[in-house]
């Protein structure tokens, strides 16, 4: 990291929580953090048997961990049951009426379901699952929008031990058939349509597209979601005979007693045990299905929702993420619930009908908490501070960020905007692969440094190396590595345990190598840069596209910024900047050599881009990531979109950016 902008990030800047919030912490002090978590590294037994008894354990565990790399295998002997953790363990306590999801659609309809009513909901969609032929070991996929029922399916599954593979509701019709097929998937839940933009997606129409093309899906059932609760429209749908069922048709249904059963008194199930398959986004060629097991994923769930959120009696929780991806598994379903957290869900876009969107659900439910995405609030930025200071937005008291590294500057305005100078931020740092937070720091115990996304959780042990696997000294750059398993660490691929090794546990032997570039300072904080393959070579200098993104949305007039490379035969890459102004300024060369100039003092004459595109908007995912590798192609003079485009958001936005030519 250059010297411009390693000044700029090491200023003195430490967000200390107030007293108060301290005062009623789980967690009240750095050296009651370092203490828990050299416990949990050099006596891991006794720290996991501790944090592991909210868990509820049929047969208690004799063994912490197994570990011949790349396999692990946690809590050897424990039986459980996760649904026993998430619902049934709440309905003799305090948490029985307790609000576990409140529910606001699109359109504006809002629905509740306490602890009590969820738990229902899920025993009757068991018993309806087990009545379609589910058996333990049977996956099942879930192609739904941000709705209860997709939560009560997930929870379904896992009270009947049926691995499920949640499909996020923004992918193609192809895409969702190469991943039903990879699992072989025996049931499908759809619904008819979700709404989006006040627009219909027909997921319904989509998931007949897919499966015409993959055989093993034996039942579907399909969620009437269009006309309920909201706008009368109707969504019509083509039902199969003897393959497709309504939702509320199988749900009414007088089930068998043997399938009652199995659902009112679940199985136990060895805590290795698949719970679910999640596919990661964005790869090319054979989706790669991501397996977690049961046990230790529940209790990284569960262990750090409880202390990274600093949950309390009274918080309403909200995670804006989509339950398509792991932050939705794991930290609005998992973690969560097993923590008999108040969990908002909502179904539409952050800015429909306009950008005060998610502050008016802030103030009309009184959220407490709320877990975002740098992207979106970059965007937030952009759209103005007339949105968010037009709420009372006085009951929040936690903000976290997640998804990818956060700018300082994003950090600053979501501290100053959102949280009004007064909630700590937890910024968080983990992977699909990890199942659970890596990084971050504990909200009460820890200063906070806007970009910085802290210290490691309990039982990770991470550093910093170089190529030759060697620990980078503090400060410098290098390659971001786990040293030893941990609790929620992905078991392997679905089907492929060599691509697993050879993916994360070759490229530097003996330790689990997670893609990205970071450098850690003389705190122990680490900065993670990004993805690794995002280090650009421009005649002969490694710049990290971060790093000139970050420097960008540091000047005043920058909104958001995404930096990538394309092929140079001089240079070996050359630097391309895609801007998105804010309000009122001028896209214009004056502003490019401005921005020019800024980075050259930020980073380094060498950073320059090469070219700087101005952008009303950038191609990004319904969850609010930018498409980057569609920039790549843009910036290449490609004039066809390859690969899967379905969770763009918007698709006239390549046309747009295609049409701005130098």
């Amino acid at each position: 990291m250059s010297d411009g902008i390693e000044s700029r990030l090491k200023e003195d800047r430490r967000f200390l929580p107030s007293a108060e919030f301290t005062g009623r912490a789980r967690v009240q002090s750095h050296a009651e953090y370092t203490s828990m978590h050299r416990q949990s590294l050099e006596d891991p037994e006794t720290f996991w048997r501790e944090q592991a008894l909210e868990v509820v354990w049929r047969t208690p565990w004799t063994n912490f961990v197994d570990w011949k790399l790349p396999t692990a295998r946690f809590f050897e002997g424990g039986t459980l049951n996760l649904t026993d953790t998430c619902l049934d363990k709440h309905l003799t306590t305090s948490a029985r009426t307790r609000a576990a999801i409140v529910w606001e659609g699109e359109p504006g309809d809002v629905r509740t379901l306490t602890y009590f009513e969820l738990h229902r909901e899920v025993v009757r969609a068991a018993a309806a699952l087990a009545d379609l032929g589910v058996v333990k070991g049977d996956r099942v996929a879930i192609y739904m929008g941000m709705v209860p029922e997709t939560v009560i399916a997930m929870l379904a599954c896992a009270r009947l031990g049926a691995p499920h593979s949640v499909i996020f509701g923004g992918f193609s019709a192809e895409a969702l058939r190469d991943r039903i097929n990879d699992c072989k998937a025996k049931v499908l839940f759809t619904q008819d349509g979700a709404w989006r933009r006040g627009n219909i997606v027909p997921l319904k129409k989509m998931a007949d597209d897919a499966l015409a093309q993959a055989p093993s899906i034996e039942k579907v059932v399909v969620l009437r979601r269009m006309g309920v609760g909201g706008p009368h429209v109707e969504a019509p749908v083509q039902m199969k005979p003897g393959r497709d069922v309504w939702w509320e048709d199988a749900l009414a249904a007088t089930p068998s007693a043997a399938a009652l059963a199995r659902a009112k008194s679940p199985e136990a199930f060895d805590a290795e045990h698949p719970l679910f398959i999640l596919y990661t986004s964005g790869s090319t060629g054979k989706p790669k299905g991501v397996l977690h097991t049961t046990g230790g994923y529940l209790v990284g769930a569960h262990v750090s929702t409880k202390y990274v959120f600093d949950l309390r009696d009274g918080d309403l929780y909200w995670c804006t993420a989509d339950v398509g991806w792991v932050t939705g598994h794991s930290y609005i379903v998992y973690g969560p619930l097993s923590c008999g957290a108040s969990c908002m869900l909502y179904e539409g876009a952050p800015n429909f009908p306009d950008w005060s969107r998610f502050w008016d659900i802030i103030e009309r439910h009184g959220v407490s908490i709320l877990y975002t995405a740098p992207t979106a609030i970059r965007a937030f930025i952009r759209a103005g501070d007339e949105w968010p200071n037009s709420k009372d937005l006085s009951s929040l008291r936690l903000l976290g960020s997640v998804g990818e590294p956060i700018n300082p500057e994003a950090w600053t305005w979501y501290h100053r905007v959102i949280g009004g100078g007064r909630c700590p931020i937890v910024d968080t740092w983990w992977q699909t692969e990890t199942g659970s937070i890596m990084l971050t720091t504990l909200p009460g115990a820890c200063y906070s440094k806007p970009g910085s996304t802290g210290l490691p959780f309990f039982g990770v042990d991470v550093a910093v190396v170089q190529d030759d696997g060697q620990p980078a000294p503090a400060g410098q750059g290098g390659k971001l590595v786990v040293k030893r398993p941990w609790p929620s660490m992905a078991r392997t691929l679905w089907g492929d345990d060599a691509r697993f090794f050879k993916t994360y546990w070759e490229p530097i032997p003996g330790v689990y190598f997670t893609g990205d570039g970071a450098r850690r300072d003389e705190d122990g904080y680490c900065w993670v840069v990004g993805r690794i393959d995002d280090v650009l070579n421009v005649a002969g200098h490694r710049i990290g596209t971060a790093e000139i993104e970050s420097a960008l949305v540091s000047h005043p007039a920058v909104a958001e910024a995404a930096a990538v490379g394309k092929p140079d035969d001089l240079k070996g890459s050359a630097l391309v900047a895609f801007v998105t102004l804010k309000t009122g300024q001028k896209a214009d060369r004056e502003m490019k050599d401005k921005l020019s100039s800024h980075i050259e003092k930020e980073i380094g004459k060498f950073a320059r881009p090469d070219q700087i595109r101005f952008a009303d908007s950038l191609p990004k995912t319904r969850s609010g990531k930018i498409m980057r590798r569609l920039l790549k192609e843009i910036a290449s003079g490609a004039t066809e979109t390859k690969g899967d485009t379905s969770t763009l958001e918007d698709l006239s936005v390549l046309a747009k950016l295609r049409a701005d030519e130098e």
